[in-house]
């Protein structure tokens, strides 16, 4: 017998049920996870079908995850991000959701100021642990929709929860079913989901949030949480560690609508944006990330990475301002005191900046031969050299002509006389055994003096 997939509309075998397995001892997945060896990819060659949703969009963890691994942010300055990140998510939203801790009177005054803004997008959020008493905050401040850490694998629910799988999931759909008495929206982190038994425990948890919600008409949604960053993109790669895989599952066998599923990537393996990537290829509407990667260990997906992402899969930014990354950018390290890596892609200080004189050759003949996109429009970040020793004449024009200091020297040649004497300077610096280039302030200085004496 063939039934109607409604999702599909096609005649299809009838899915395969998936039933909670019940275990005495944890699944730790030794074969993929020994601990005293690096941890392994295998695959099976099971290819699922990419299905990206007809919308996708990017939810904020700046102000949950991101703050777990660094000084707490002022409530002044979380009113000001969250701010830039309205001004950035554009007219349709793109950047939907800001999640919130809720925990001090500071994380609470900061959520009561934000929502006095009366900003539409991005819609503001919490976090909370499978506990009344954590759910009694997101009753007294009115919050519509609330995150709930529903930790997936063996290692948690044995091992940190002390608990069977169906004890656990017990534990969870409490807190839930008080969500949704509530009318608040539940949205279920599925913590470590990438070392979890995803047949087994994953997709018949999922299955019965599912039903839960249909009886009560209010959406719960799931969050799939790669909190090790193990998840890996490569088609046929076996779960739990496959990406696809895990959103095929939670779309094709647990009936979650693609609207409703989201991907939380973490970076230890250096994957989370190809991973969240993956994840909206292959089913989940939102990817959640924090603003340059900041968060626990080495980090969440970074927002403006995924950003960039958007625009290059839908071949349009949606309305998105994307120079408010550079304000935010400029914002973290002036006024907050969070040092960016200069290589950072997008916001570090040497993004698009060369040293090497044979590339400011080029960038001088045109820009689009070395640099990216046209980062001054996207970002206010016009293509930079840095001076040195292998900068040569080139260089040392470029770096000239794009200084916003001297704009009247715009149009220099690179065998200008002071681009002569800038780079006989700059060898003799290095002749005297310098290291380090030529840093902005000094080379102001120089061309002042020059300009000063050849008026």
């Amino acid at each position: 017998m063939f039934e109607m997939n409604k999702r599909t509309n096609l005649l299809e075998s009838p899915e395969i049920r998936y039933q909670l397995e019940e275990r005495e001892t944890p699944n730790m997945f030794r074969e993929f996870y020994p601990y005293d060896e690096i941890p392994k990819i295998a695959f099976n060659s099971l290819r699922v079908p990419m299905d990206m949703p007809e919308e996708i969009f990017i939810t904020d963890t700046t102000f949950r995850d991101g703050q777990q691994s660094r000084a707490p942010y002022t409530t002044e300055q979380i009113v000001e991000i969250y701010k830039m990140l309205h001004r950035l998510s554009g007219p349709k939203g793109i950047v939907r959701q800001s999640e919130f801790f809720l925990y001090s009177q500071k994380d609470r005054e900061a959520v009561y100021k934000c929502m006095e803004l009366g900003y539409e997008f991005p819609h503001i959020t919490s976090w909370i642990r499978a506990s009344e008493k954590d759910f009694e905050l997101v009753k007294q401040i009115g919050i519509k929709e609330t995150g709930i850490l529903v930790s997936c694998s063996d290692y948690h629910i044995f091992h940190k929860l002390h608990m069977k799988r169906s004890e656990a999931i017990a534990h969870y759909t409490k807190v839930i079913k008080q969500c949704i008495e509530r009318g608040i929206v539940p949205r279920c982190h599925f913590e470590d989901i990438t070392r979890a038994d995803i047949y087994n425990f994953v997709v018949p948890f999922a299955a019965e949030l599912k039903k839960l919600s249909d009886e009560a008409g209010i959406p719960i949604k799931i969050r799939a949480c790669d909190t090790m960053g193990y998840g890996v993109s490569y088609p046929g790669a076996m779960i739990p560690r496959s990406v696809p895989g895990i959103m095929y599952a939670l779309h094709h066998y647990a009936g979650m609508p693609n609207e409703w599923i989201e991907w939380h990537g973490h970076n230890d393996f250096y994957r989370a944006v190809s991973n969240s990537t993956a994840a909206w290829l292959y089913g989940c509407s939102g990817v959640n990330c924090s603003l340059f990667g900041i968060g626990e260990r080495t980090g969440n997906t970074p927002l403006e990475a995924m950003i960039f992402e958007y625009a290059q899969l839908r071949g349009t930014l949606d309305g998105m301002d994307t120079t408010v990354i550079t304000e935010l950018a400029e914002y973290f390290e002036n006024v907050i005191g969070e040092k960016i890596p200069e290589r950072t892609p997008f916001v570090g200080r040497n993004f698009n900046v060369t040293r090497a004189g044979i590339h400011a050759d080029g960038l001088l003949k045109n820009e689009e031969i070395y640099n990216i996109f046209d980062t001054d429009k996207f970002l206010n970040r016009p293509v930079r050299v840095s001076v040195s020793n292998t900068s040569g004449l080139a260089g040392i024009a470029h770096w000239i002509s794009t200084s916003p200091k001297f704009k009247e020297l715009k149009d220099i040649d690179k065998n200008d006389p002071l681009c002569i004497q800038i780079k006989e300077w700059v060898d003799k610096e290095y002749e005297d055994g310098r290291t380090t280039v030529m840093s902005d302030e000094e080379l102001e200085h120089f061309i002042s003096s020059y300009l000063t004496t050849n008026q």
